[in-house]
């Protein structure tokens, strides 16, 4: 079986090329033809939602500091361009707000994003604390988004709260974590395709959707599709794009898709 481009999610956005969880790099998910995107959501000292994957800052700013220290404003002004990565080309690139980029999802009808709970905040704010401030930024466009976690609890309170899709984030494969599945019933469920039982172990059938990350390579993502997974999650989404269309020189991303 070979992957449709549509069943392509951006990890972070075009973080390959792009600085992870910024409002450029789903911009350039988008225009490479990404109908799924994935991006990170921790809280300010303020409780405002903001995209960022950890919740120190040294990794993409290159500077010392908690996202629990700082408010949003603070937050907001904070260049977040990989430089040890992605060298000089993104100066000016800073951390966003969840509701901007929910105002961003509006001028993209047919894009899914699902927006990820970090524990750090989970544990740090409280699960309800938390689901009430992403829920009400993402008001506009909830629609649209599926609240995942690899907290079942943080994803099933997410459910109960609001109308909501939701997905897990498997962290072990177990008995125990297909029982928490099969309780939980959610929409998708989230693996490291590394995680999966070596073939031809079958892959837990349920309700959900299998997504399986951080493939980058053609084969990969057409062997995890022959195993079962829905969609596949990659940071490098315009080169597998390209290579899935190049196979499937029919497919057009623009409609191949649509909301979850």
């Amino acid at each position: 079986m070979t992957i449709e481009p549509a069943s392509l999610v951006a990890h972070r956005g075009y973080a390959a090329r792009y600085p992870e969880n910024t409002r450029e790099s789903l911009a350039a998910a988008v225009c490479a033809g990404a109908r799924f995107l994935e991006f990170d959501v921790q809280l300010s000292a303020d409780g405002v939602p903001v995209l960022l994957h950890d919740d120190t800052l040294d990794r993409t700013a290159g500077q010392p500091g908690s996202v629990f220290e700082l408010n949003a404003a603070q937050l907001s002004g904070i260049e977040v361009n990989d430089t040890a990565r992605l060298g000089p080309a993104f100066s000016g690139v800073r951390i966003p707000l969840l509701r901007d980029v929910a105002a961003d999802l509006t001028a993209w009808p047919g894009v899914t994003a699902f927006v990820e709970l970090k524990p750090e905040s989970l544990v740090h704010f409280g699960i309800g604390y938390m689901l009430d401030r992403v829920l009400e930024a993402l008001a506009p466009v909830l629609d649209a988004c599926v609240v995942i976690s690899f907290s079942a609890q943080a994803v099933a309170e997410a459910r109960r709260r609001s109308a909501c899709e939701i997905g897990w984030a498997i962290e072990h494969w177990s008995e125990e974590s297909c029982e928490t599945a099969t309780a939980l019933a959610p929409g998708y469920l989230f693996c490291n395709y590394r995680k999966f039982p070596l073939p031809p172990a079958p892959l837990w059938p349920g309700p959900w959707r299998w997504v399986a990350y951080e493939v980058t390579g053609l084969e990969l993502a057409n062997a995890l599709v022959g195993r079962g997974v829905d969609l596949v999650e990659t940071m490098a989404i315009a080169e597998l794009s390209a290579a899935a269309r190049a196979i499937s020189p029919g497919t057009n991303p623009s409609s191949a898709a649509g909301r979850a």
